[in-house]
């Protein structure tokens, strides 16, 4: 429905989907997924729907910034969505609330609000015409997860689970690093399982790519993202670990991983 919406309003426009792949409701992953596409964005408009809090007081918002030195417009929900995103473009300089239409539906903003101001916007409209101004200092931001790091071993929080189960963390090379973790080592990785306590540890090695070892076998890399990821070559990380969204990770040197200490 909101494709057909940007075809009847901006049928001119040609529209690339990103993904439809967010795990519902998760605003996290939704806000993560849009700031790793940032950087290969064309000048033109973004619209992100992931929105639990629709027909709620959050508000419906527009954010403009700059994009190698062009205008970009987000359009989404007021709830952090958008923040990770436009923090990637250098902030906000504009911002704009949309006002609730007369026949707006209470639970698909995405149809009534989101993609008519979208194809506005992506038809040169100005949305002073049918918005109100917003101070961007007013927007909610996003608090991520960060990784704990100690001598040997980091702790991070599984941001994404792409479709082949690799598990991509709340941690960069700097966390490597700074946990003293190379290429070439051998680590055991560690699921801490939601009722406390860790799961069974599994041996892994850091390296570039999946080919760097044989089929079937656990892996750290960076992924193409800038994140610390682990997979399984030919495999699931996600099944392998018993793994998803949020889960806890903890990988260290053999034999420092029995506690979650850090």
């Amino acid at each position: 429905m909101c494709r057909a919406v940007l075809a009847r309003l901006a049928p001119a426009v040609p529209v690339v989907d990103l993904t439809h792949g967010v795990p519902r409701g998760d605003v996290v992953a939704g806000a993560v997924t849009l700031a790793d596409c940032v950087a290969h964005l064309p000048a033109g408009v973004s619209l992100a729907v992931v929105d639990p809090g629709v027909g709620t007081d959050r508000a419906a918002v527009i954010l403009r910034a700059e994009l190698r030195g062009e205008p970009h417009w987000f359009v989404g929900p007021g709830n952090g969505l958008l923040a990770p995103a436009v923090a990637a473009c250098g902030g906000a300089s504009s911002a704009w609330v949309l006002p609730a239409p007369a026949d707006l539906s209470a639970t698909f903003h995405g149809r009534d609000v989101f993609a008519p101001a979208a194809a506005r916007l992506a038809t040169g409209a100005d949305p002073a015409a049918f918005a109100e101004p917003l101070d961007p200092r007013a927007l909610r931001p996003l608090s991520l997860p960060r990784a704990a790091v100690g001598p040997d071993r980091l702790r991070a929080e599984v941001l994404l689970v792409d479709a082949f189960g690799n598990l991509s963390l709340a941690a960069g090379p700097a966390d490597l690093r700074g946990a003293g973790l190379h290429l070439g080592d051998h680590l055991t990785v560690r699921a801490t399982v939601p009722a406390g306590g860790g799961g069974t540890g599994q041996d892994a090695l850091v390296v570039r790519t999946f080919a760097d070892v044989t089929p079937g076998r656990l892996l750290v890399h960076v992924d193409a993202a800038g994140r610390v990821a682990v997979a399984v070559n030919g495999g699931s990380a996600a099944e392998r670990l018993g793994a998803g969204r949020g889960t806890q990770l903890t990988l260290a040197r053999p034999g420092g991983a029995a506690s979650d200490a850090l």
